[in-house]
């Protein structure tokens, strides 16, 4: 049987905080409908200090921050760029349109269409999301989206120049520094200055999150992505000091931001709590870090992998390393997580910054019905059909009676017009009479 050894807040108490927010929210969004650039102003004024005279970068000022950047920068987004594109192109290759016939005549297909127009929000604040410029962006355009903008907030006042680099370099037709939650109504109701978009990407923290739950509908969004979460799976050849080090790696991206272990080893669980403790102690962002794993740590111990697995099923992680002698067990056994994390040699940190999978994932449990974004993410799987007059005549007759059944008598009469129109003698006969039958 698995024992809860440490466990975080209560769903009351995260329902409670999660309600405040959404009315801040709704009251920004209701700002932005109403007011439009002057309410985006007035809030990027108060929240983030920030009064440009145009929040969209001209192309100058795109050119004069890139040159700023070093070299040596500018490589190291290079490759990570280049990796995140490979790896979403043969994403984009594996999608292939259909187009077979299912009967003699009939005709059916699909298309991967792009969407259009797609807003990236990249996050700054404390920690400059550089990377997410490659997740969003990049992935947008590989994926043939013909308007990509993105917006990012300033940091301290200033332009974050590594950001816009990584932003102007993944192919951003459009670079704002807007944060929050004004930047994401702008993107999706549009204003006097931004015209609207027709999907939303991106992380961000919890106001950014409401903000695409309560547009959504109006805009589609990729997922709601919430404050991120790292289970860690080991057994007893796992060592303390990597586990927990890749916890607090992940727990220091904010105070909601959970840890976990499972594990089938009590020791790996004493010895990791301790570890834990002591580079808490020497850990630069400490302060956010030690907030998360007090609030929102959890250690688990199992008996047997059976039970392992069942446990992290229910957690259903966003990121879920695994640290044990037989790695494959779980890849092939495990069903809810956003990206798995295969042996001490990889680790999220790869999978966040550069490896080339995506770093937006599901949280909170959507992991149990979605993946995270990804190049098919920007497509629309259309289908369409087509048939020869005589399959039209056959289908029909079909089409006809199970309208019926479902007392759709004007879908009857569209399937029997097909009928009358391209049947032979004995089908036009019959529905003729059906026909009449009804009038």
């Amino acid at each position: 049987m698995a024992n809860v050894w440490k466990s975080g807040k209560t769903q009351e108490q995260l329902q409670s905080e999660q309600a405040q927010v959404t009315a801040t929210v709704q009251e920004m969004i209701r700002g932005i409908e109403l007011h439009g650039d002057a309410a985006v102003k007035e809030y990027s004024s108060k929240l983030d200090k920030w009064e440009p005279e145009a929040f969209r970068l001209t192309e100058q000022q795109i050119e004069e921050v890139v040159q700023a950047v070093s070299p040596k920068t500018k490589d190291d987004i290079q490759f990570a760029q280049a990796q995140i594109r490979r790896f979403a192109e043969y994403q984009r290759e594996s999608m292939q349109d259909v187009e077979v016939e299912t009967l003699p005549g009939v005709i059916l297909g699909h298309k991967h269409i792009p969407v259009n127009s797609v807003g990236c929000y990249i996050p700054g604040g404390r920690y400059p999301m550089v990377a997410s410029a490659h997740m969003s962006i990049l992935t947008a355009k590989v994926a043939g989206v013909k308007r990509v903008i993105a917006c990012t907030p300033p940091i301290a006042g200033q332009i974050p120049q590594e950001t816009v680099c990584a932003m102007a370099m993944a192919g951003a037709d459009e670079i704002y520094i807007l944060g929050g939650v004004q930047a994401l109504a702008a993107m999706a109701i549009g204003t006097e200055s931004i015209a609207p978009v027709d999907m939303l990407v991106g992380p961000g923290n919890a106001y950014v999150a409401e903000a695409k739950r309560l547009l959504f509908g109006r805009v589609g969004i990729d997922l709601l992505a919430g404050p991120t979460e790292t289970l860690v799976i080991a057994d007893e050849t796992a060592d303390a000091e990597m586990v927990a080090c890749d916890i607090l790696g992940q727990a220091e991206h904010g105070p909601t931001s959970p840890g976990a272990l499972i594990t089938t080893s009590e020791a790996l669980a004493h010895a990791t709590i301790i570890e834990i403790e002591k580079q808490l102690e020497v850990l630069p962002t400490a302060d956010v870090a030690r907030k998360a794993w007090e609030d929102y740590g959890i250690v688990i111990v199992a008996d047997t992998e059976e039970e392992v697995l069942k446990e992290a099923d229910a957690l259903a992680y966003e990121h879920v390393e695994v640290l044990t002698k037989d790695p494959s067990y779980y890849l092939e056994r495990l069903t809810n997580y956003g990206a798995l994390f295969l042996g001490p040699e990889t680790n999220v940190a790869y999978g966040d910054k550069v490896i080339g999978t995506n770093h937006t994932l599901p949280t909170k449990q959507a992991a149990r019905y979605t993946g995270g974004l990804w190049v098919g993410k920007f497509l629309k799987t259309c289908t369409y059909q087509r048939c020869t007059p005589e399959a039209s005549a056959h289908v029909g007759e079909y089409a006809a009676r199970l309208c019926e059944i479902e007392r759709f008598m004007g879908h009857r009469e569209q399937a029997l017009l097909r009928v009358r129109r391209y049947g032979n003698e004995e089908q036009l006969k019959w529905a003729t009479t059906s026909s009449q039958d009804w009038r």
